[in-house]
């Protein structure tokens, strides 16, 4: 079995979630891809990167990327670091012939997204691709195979949201998150990313959008700097109306003022022949209702269906603890990470491709200038 080294750039919260995918898959899949040997790892500071020697087995820590793509016993570069750093490290990466993942979005703005595509071409031979984690939930998963059987029909229209309530405290001090230099986008990039993915992999590609991007709380403390004030730069709230090009039409909304949630992605799809509907804090069902049950009497047979899909990952996967034992939230992460080893394993295309970073931040794109101009944004753009 080919053993492949990882480098790691960040090991913050994200960071940590990645190395304990690689870590804990042994235990999840049967037989693996491939062996992964965590070689190095690069935060700042670097103390942070330390701590993946410690924690994880990392060989050596270092506060500069480069040492790790310098390294010929690497082979894998994985992207955890603030959205800013993402362009200028996958691309080196690349050139350096290492595969690549990265966290999303990829990328400040479309033009970067546009240069890191047109680089990523360049490397047919490499797998570069983004972590969607969401795509490799069992239920997600599950609803991808019923709208391909037809299961809906038709579709007509659907609701999409991803809910947080961390900004809805105006006294939460500023963070690299809500920071436009560091970020490019607020929620609508944090959030919106995920389920624009989402919707696309589910649908399909968006082919118009209309926006409101809000700040609530335009002032914030400085955590390091007590009594001074940071202006907000970011959308705590995004409200997006869609049309897809095969004529659905939906809504989408990206949080983080939704007090009384957690961390909340609900999707509802409606067609010709039914719907399906799926709440993250409910993980492990997927709720179909099939249009074609009797109704009479007294209601029949119709209404909604939850189907446990809890653990049910198809083969390779091994069913440990069992299928039967509820989903934890970086078991899909180890998803994305079992795709990402899989493709390099078998010189595969992955679906979570560059382009497909690349599309999300077209919608992102649109959103902001539909705002901005108070009209519908058409797609595809124009960098």
């Amino acid at each position: 079995m080919r053993t492949l080294g990882l480098g790691m750039v960040g090991y913050g919260f994200i960071g940590k979630v990645h190395t304990i995918s690689y870590i804990d898959m042994p235990f999840y899949y049967s037989p693996l891809p491939a062996k992964v040997k965590m070689v190095g790892v690069a935060s700042v500071p670097i103390e942070d990167a330390q701590q993946g020697i410690e924690q994880a087995g990392f060989e050596f820590a270092t506060d500069d990327y480069r040492d790790l793509i310098d390294r010929e016993d690497i082979d894998i570069i994985e992207v955890c670091t603030p959205n800013y750093l993402h362009k200028e490290i996958i691309i080196e990466g690349l050139k350096a012939g290492k595969h690549v993942i990265s966290e999303k979005p990829l990328a400040m703005d479309l033009k970067e997204a546009k240069d890191i595509l047109k680089e990523s071409k360049k490397h047919p031979e490499l797998v570069s691709q983004l972590s969607f984690e969401y795509r490799y939930h069992p239920a997600v998963m599950r609803a991808k195979q019923l709208i391909e059987e037809g299961f809906l029909g038709r579709i007509y229209n659907a609701r999409v949201v991803y809910l947080h309530a961390g900004n809805s405290d105006p006294n939460r001090p500023l963070y690299w998150k809500i920071q436009k230099k560091y970020c490019g986008g607020g929620s609508l990039y944090d959030l919106g990313s995920h389920i624009i993915d989402l919707t696309r992999y589910l649908l399909g590609d968006f082919k118009k959008v209309f926006a409101k991007l809000d700040i609530f709380t335009k002032e914030r403390p400085l955590s390091k700097k007590p009594g001074k004030i940071g202006k907000v730069d970011t959308e705590d709230l995004a409200l997006m109306l869609f049309e897809l090009e095969n004529g659905a039409a939906g809504t989408l909304e990206a949080t983080k003022v939704a007090n009384g949630s957690n961390d909340e992605i609900r999707f509802e799809v409606h067609g010709e022949k039914g719907a399906i509907r799926f709440n993250s804090m409910q993980p492990n069902y997927l709720e179909a209702y099939d249009a074609r049950d009797e109704g009479s009497p007294i209601g029949g047979n119709r209404g909604y269906k939850s189907i446990e899909t809890v653990q049910r990952y198809p083969r390779p996967a091994i069913q440990f603890p069992g299928p039967k034992f509820a989903i934890g939230w970086i078991r899909y992460h180890m998803g994305s990470a079992y795709d990402f080893l899989s493709n390099i394993a078998e010189n595969k295309k992955p679906e979570a491709d560059m382009y497909a970073g690349y599309k999300v931040q077209e919608v992102m794109e649109a959103a902001g200038r539909s705002h901005e101009k108070g009209q519908w944004a058409d797609l595809p753009l124009d960098t």
